[in-house]
């Protein structure tokens, strides 16, 4: 993990077009949807027409005082044991809106599963990988990509690491 002070290239591109920049360079096959702005997880698999597991639900946490994005299934929780674990680490909160945004440039639920873009390191669930195609926010609430899993991991070459629980 890194510890990060400003958003790495952070100039007037957005952060959708930095994405589909990145797709586009690795020759990832990917689709666009525009939308309706969504709040949640469940509304944006609504928007979408998929299953809320194939949500890649990014979290961006301060482990021990180090910055990561930690990307799990959307209908799964956050196992901050395991987290802890998985990192010989001690403690681990989610950041604060203010954070998120500093770092980011993004408010809460927008935030792509690509931490590269931000100069953030990248963690995910295995679990994930049950979805042969992953959805997500593109950096912006009403833009969403759907992208095979193997692409995401081609391009952003994430560590896995289990650190979710299973929904109740």
């Amino acid at each position: 993990m890194t510890q990060v002070n400003q958003i790495e290239g952070s100039d007037s591109t957005s952060v959708f077009e930095r994405l589909r920049g990145k797709l586009e360079t690795a020759g990832a096959s990917f689709n666009v949807l525009r939308h309706a702005p969504v709040r949640t997880s469940e509304e944006a698999a609504s928007v979408r027409g998929t299953t809320l597991s194939s949500g890649a639900k990014a979290l961006l946490l301060n482990v021990d005082g180090e910055v990561g994005l930690f990307v799990l299934p959307a209908d799964r929780r956050l196992d901050s044991r395991k987290l802890r674990a998985g990192l010989s680490r001690k403690n681990a909160r989610f950041a604060t809106p203010d954070e998120v945004l500093a770092l980011t440039g993004l408010r809460p639920g927008a935030i792509p599963p690509f931490g590269s873009l931000f100069g953030i390191p990248t963690f995910c669930d295995p679990a994930l990988g049950e979805n042969e195609t992953i959805n997500f926010n593109a950096g912006d609430n009403a833009i969403s990509i759907s992208l095979p899993y193997l692409a995401f991991l081609s391009v952003e070459a994430p560590r896995i690491l289990e650190f979710s629980e299973p929904p109740a």
